[in-house]
């Protein structure tokens, strides 16, 4: 799994002209989480849940404890929302031609049940959170701070 995670002081998702998810958050900043689901993932998961299982709690600790916002807090200590959007585009691979390989990424019916278990576990600490909608045409808008993003990989 990995995920691009930018710190933001506002961030939303627009599919077919409505917001589908977003937050507005100038005093404590929160996160904008692009998370890619790989069919690796997804076959260590059939061959050890326990492991999947794994690397779902650990990209949510990571997005919920990483002291990236401002002051280097974490968006659980600073009470700041996330907005998780789905993104197979991340497991892009570029290395070859002009056209990006999507072979890497899970399939949705695979990756929407894991990505749905971060959000879950995400809220299970009580941490606010927006999300897109999976396998949309998506409008993500967001206005940075710093910039400052890094890439999480479980």
């Amino acid at each position: 799994m990995r995920a691009v995670l930018t710190r933001c002081l506002s961030a939303s998702v627009t599919v077919d002209d409505e917001v589908v998810g977003s937050f507005d958050a100038p005093e404590t900043g929160g996160l904008l989480a692009l998370i890619g689901v790989s069919i690796e993932d997804v076959e260590a998961g059939k061959d050890d849940p326990a492991v999947l299982d794994n690397k779902i709690s650990t990209m949510a600790r990571k997005i919920a404890e990483l002291r990236i916002l401002d002051g280097e807090t974490s968006v659980e200590s600073a009470g700041a929302p996330v907005l998780v959007v789905s993104q197979f585009t991340l497991y892009g691979r570029t290395a070859k031609g002009r056209r990006p390989s999507w072979s890497d990424a899970a399939p949705g019916s695979d990756a929407e049940p894991i990505i749905n278990k971060v959000i879950e576990s995400l809220r299970a600490r009580d941490i606010h959170v927006e999300e897109g909608r999976f396998g949309a045409m998506m409008k993500v808008a967001s206005v940075n701070d710093g910039p400052f993003t890094v890439l999480v990989e479980t």
